[in-house]
């Protein structure tokens, strides 16, 4: 969708609103522009997903940068941003994932504002289930760590949890729940709403959003970066952003250097839409699945990812039963529905958990990856410690662990448990 019926240059209003519905809604202009690029930008950003337009919006808004152009091989939001489940949280155990998620919650808190824009930001609960007597010692540690980063999350007992979510089964033959850790500040956001909601504000700025523009090639000189060769021309740049998840490998590769990530296909599904009875988020890493129910009463269910390196946007069967039959057990009412559709999205792994926001090898070259499956919960966080990154060369305090380096110097930040179910 590259417009939609908005005025990127005035403000949403109930006054715009009552205007124009006077004159049949016939003043309403482009979200966006869609230009052919110039010849040349101070930066590229690669990528015109939500990190990727966070960081120009970043940029303009906490540096005045915005000779920029992102572009896009496909269309606006069309990869990871429009295919994830839609979950918001900050309850991470390192120090470094919970103060950058945390500072994407807080911005997500007031984005509708700040962008005048709507992305509905629903901050309905997370609770995450467990299952296991190991789960609830990590999830125990994890609110003892939260309580130290000053992230408001709580330990909940079974009969606290049958309370907040009748529908769910306590009692269950393999897996009962045992108790749960709950973050009353997460919650969902509408996806597509969020890569919009940017993409018109830096569309407003003066930057350029150029879709359906594939990256050839990048060129390079002396070590430092030069131009991209696309499917729209050579476009010369001073700085140049590559923010595609899972395909970072193969525009690192042309750039002349390797990522320690692997790309692999993350499952999800929708089922057909009901009334409201689910007001919570759900995750439960022991069954391998994770649960919400969205705006138009579709109950929202993700999987794992496959057990194969691929680029592939399908869905999987073996993932869907996989999941769903782990998921009746906890919430019986779920065999009753059927399947509306499901799909698949590339995701980035890195050995840690843990994203890369990082200099490259080569000059001018920035690369954000390695959100793995955690990535729409990060966007804002991600885009103002990636501006910061691009703007002055350097990492802030954000950024400041996730760099390339720390595979080399063994300085991982171990977030496996928390992504355990692919989150």
């Amino acid at each position: 969708m590259s417009a939609s019926p908005t005025n990127s240059t005035g403000k949403y209003s109930v006054f715009a609103i009552a205007r124009e519905a006077l004159r049949l809604h016939s003043g309403w202009k482009r979200a966006w522009t869609s230009p052919e690029p110039k010849k040349k930008y101070k930066v590229v950003i690669v990528g015109a997903g939500g990190h990727g337009l966070a960081t120009a919006y970043y940029l303009g808004k906490n540096f005045g940068i915005t000779d920029i152009a992102i572009i896009e091989k496909g269309w606006l939001g069309g990869g990871n941003t429009g295919r994830n489940t839609t979950i918001i949280r900050s309850n991470y155990l390192q120090d470094p994932s919970a103060a950058i998620y945390d500072k994407a919650l807080k911005l997500y808190e007031g984005l509708s504002q700040d962008l005048n824009y709507n992305v509905m930001f629903s901050p309905r609960g997370l609770l995450m289930l467990a299952q296991t007597e190991h789960e609830i010692r990590g999830y125990k540690r994890t609110v003892y760590a939260n309580q130290l980063q000053d992230v408001a999350t709580e330990w909940v007992t079974p009969h606290q949890i049958k309370e907040m979510l009748p529908i769910i089964n306590i009692d269950g033959p393999r897996y009962p729940v045992l108790g749960g850790l709950y973050q009353a500040r997460g919650g969902t956001a509408r996806h597509d709403a969020v890569a919009w909601g940017y993409a018109r504000a830096c569309s407003a700025m003066g930057m350029d959003i150029i879709q359906n523009c594939e990256v050839t090639g990048v060129e390079t000189e002396n070590g430092q970066v030069r131009a991209v060769n696309t499917g729209k021309g050579r476009i010369e740049c001073d700085k140049l952003a590559m923010i595609v998840a899972g395909h970072s490998s193969v525009l690192a590769e042309m750039a002349g250097f390797r990522l320690p990530i692997e790309s692999l296909a993350l499952q999800a599904l929708v089922s057909e839409p009901i009334k409201p009875c689910c007001d919570l988020v759900i995750m439960a890493n022991t069954v391998h699945g994770y649960l919400s129910q969205s705006d138009k009463g579709e109950m929202v269910i993700g999987g794992g990812t496959d057990g194969f390196n691929n680029y592939s946007q399908r869905g999987s069967w073996h993932h869907v039963e996989e999941t769903v039959r782990a998921l009746v057990e906890t919430f019986p009412m779920l065999s009753r529905l059927k399947m509306l559709r499901q799909w698949g999205g590339i995701v980035d792994m890195t050995g840690d958990r843990s994203p890369i926001l990082s200099t490259t090898p080569v000059g001018g070259i920035f690369v954000n990856c390695g959100w793995g499956t955690g990535g729409f919960k990060a966007i804002p966080g991600s885009g103002w410690a990636m501006a910061e990154l691009v703007a002055n060369g350097r990492p802030g305090a954000l950024a400041a662990e996730f760099g390339l380096n720390r595979f080399k110097e063994g300085r991982f930040i171990d977030e496996s448990v928390a992504a355990g179910v692919a989150h």
